[in-house]
């Protein structure tokens, strides 16, 4: 495995962890589909929220949030939509959401962590 992708697993692990520390319940994680991926898909209280993480070295080249624009943003309502039509029970009366997490550091266990929390 790359060490991009090293990266990239570890960060999902501390945004996971990060979430069910703040009370959310991670219902799938990488969820896969013709269309895309979705990194982890959480719920709390009446939100369904679809979180999309984002593991950097620095924000050299940018801040992590950055590179969430507005292709990427219709891309992730429409995975969204996908993983609400393929689980109904968990969407049912559900709140869609989709937040951000970015991570920067050299060691994504320790690195800084942002939560933006319902990306318009």
């Amino acid at each position: 495995m790359a060490e991009k992708d090293i990266r990239g697993r570890a960060g999902e692990e501390r945004a996971a962890r990060h979430l069910r520390d703040a009370g959310y319940e991670v219902l799938d994680r990488n969820w896969r589909c013709r269309q895309g991926e979705l990194d982890i898909v959480a719920a709390r209280g009446r939100d369904l929220v679809v979180v999309e993480v984002k593991t950097r070295r620095s924000d050299g080249f940018g801040h992590p949030f950055e590179a969430i624009d507005a292709r990427k943003r219709d891309r992730l309502w429409r995975l969204t939509c996908a993983w609400a039509a393929a689980h109904p029970e968990a969407a049912r009366h559900r709140r869609l959401r989709i937040d951000v997490i970015g991570i920067i550091g050299e060691d994504p266990r320790t690195a800084v962590l942002e939560h933006l929390e319902d990306l318009r």
